[in-house]
């Protein structure tokens, strides 16, 4: 009985390592297949290219979308890990809107949630905000002539209010995909 006790807990140890990849952490790699389109992860990226930093700060929001067009509503549960120990963040939609996504002195946003990360560099929000229906995106960067809306997380002394005022994107997370509201 003992044998057979020790047999089966040791099986489930060599199953319980190799399955421990499939739950850790995306540590900065691009999810092949995402089967919950309420799930957006957000990564920290590298201006340059914008691609992925191995590795680096990443998070997942969990959100609900609500109401349709100018009423539309994004709700959830945010939870980023990598970055700076007691920092503040703020969880942001960035309407980047043809044909000028970048106007003088800064842009506005709608602030999501606010916290600060613990000593372990993690960040847990909750918040909701009204974000409008879906983005034109400009003929210019990483979405051309899509439509839909991007959700980031910055450094919350990069806002003033609700307009962005600061630029420090090796310090932000950047969604994997855009938000398809209705």
């Amino acid at each position: 009985m003992r044998k057979a006790v020790l047999s089966i807990l040791l099986g489930l140890t060599v199953v319980a390592l190799f399955a421990a990849p499939v739950f850790a952490a995306p540590m900065g790699k691009a999810i092949p297949a995402n089967n919950n389109p309420q799930n957006l992860y957000l990564y920290e990226k590298d201006p340059a290219d914008w691609t992925i930093v191995a590795g680096g700060a990443w998070g997942k929001y969990n959100y609900k979308l609500s109401g349709t067009g100018d009423d539309t509503t994004i709700s959830g549960v945010f939870n980023g890990h990598g970055l700076v120990a007691d920092e503040s963040y703020s969880l942001i939609y960035y309407p980047e809107v043809a044909p000028n996504p970048w106007p003088a002195g800064g842009w506005g946003v709608v602030v999501i949630s606010n916290g600060t990360a613990d000593a372990d560099g993690n960040v847990h929000l909750t918040g909701t905000a009204v974000i409008g229906g879906p983005d034109s995106q400009p003929n210019v960067g990483d979405y051309i002539g899509q439509t839909g809306d991007k959700i980031w997380l910055v450094l919350s002394s990069d806002l003033t209010g609700s307009v962005m005022t600061g630029w420090n994107p090796t310090e932000y997370l950047f969604e994997q995909k855009l938000v398809n509201t209705p």
